[in-house]
């Protein structure tokens, strides 16, 4: 017979968490870290980095972690994780999760804006993808996880490159789903929709700005909208993290999993 409560323990596993130090990823990592993971938070700011490191849960035979990176130069990332490797035990578990472009339409975006984006989250997803792979393998468990965006299933008015970024993302996951699933390793994608981050009144601002309406009625939209009746919390996102990460879900790879409270209306 099956034992959840044992299956989705992480204990001995360790995971590089990106973005950590607020949002979905910083609830990411509290999550991987409760159900017995160690943690390398890794994010631009050290102090922010160093706030939430103060508060992981940290038991016996955890060992925690900061990397200080910035995941648009891609270059120093590959250098600052692989010399971080050479100190710390593989990794057994990839967050990429990274701030999304600014709201925008796709006609008023320029060419950088699309350059940047696409350095910040796919050629850093295959950067470090390529540092971490090698002790993914020898360990036989894997699990790349990518925090995009429900709009690879329905785009969104308004995050023009966003819309195109998490795409080009989605492929990239589906694509090394297929090539990493005989080792052991799984890539599979998580969808927020509406969640109480940092990156939601921006969107909510823009919208507004182009209705000439209040910041309030478009909250209160959006809202209504998910037939759930709420955004989500961070939280409930970082423990789908988990999830996945574990090996109760072995089976799961190359999906894209939207948690969204209802509110994609495509299958």
């Amino acid at each position: 017979m099956s034992n959840l409560n044992e299956k989705i323990r992480l204990d001995g596993k360790r995971a590089l968490v990106c973005g950590a130090s607020e949002g979905i990823g910083k609830s990411a990592a509290m999550s991987l870290a409760g159900q017995g993971a160690s943690i390398l938070l890794l994010a631009r700011s050290p102090d922010k980095l160093a706030k939430t490191l103060a508060n992981l849960p940290a038991k016996q035979g955890q060992n925690h972690a900061i990397v200080a990176a910035d995941l648009g130069d891609t270059q120093k990332l590959e250098t600052d994780v692989t010399e971080m490797l050479r100190r710390e035990p593989p990794v057994h578990i990839l967050v990429n999760n990274s701030g999304g472009p600014a709201p925008g339409l796709i006609t008023q975006a320029n060419q950088q804006d699309f350059a940047d984006a696409f350095r910040q989250h796919v050629i850093a997803a295959q950067v470090l993808s390529g540092v971490l792979l090698d002790g993914m393998r020898s360990a036989a468990y894997g699990r790349i996880i990518n925090v995009i965006s429900t709009s690879v299933k329905e785009p969104i008015a308004g995050l023009g490159v966003s819309n195109t970024v998490r795409g080009a993302m989605a492929s990239w996951a589906k694509t090394m789903a297929m090539e990493v699933g005989p080792d052991g390793i799984t890539v599979n994608n998580v969808l927020p929709g509406y969640t109480r981050t940092g990156r939601l009144q921006p969107i909510f601002e823009a919208r507004a700005n182009r209705a000439g309406v209040d910041v309030a009625e478009i909250e209160d939209q959006a809202r209504m909208s998910v037939p759930a009746r709420r955004f989500a919390e961070p939280d409930e996102l970082g423990d789908v993290i988990a999830f996945l990460a574990s090996s109760a879900a072995s089976y799961i790879n190359g999906v894209n999993l939207p948690v969204d409270g209802g509110r994609t209306g495509s299958l």
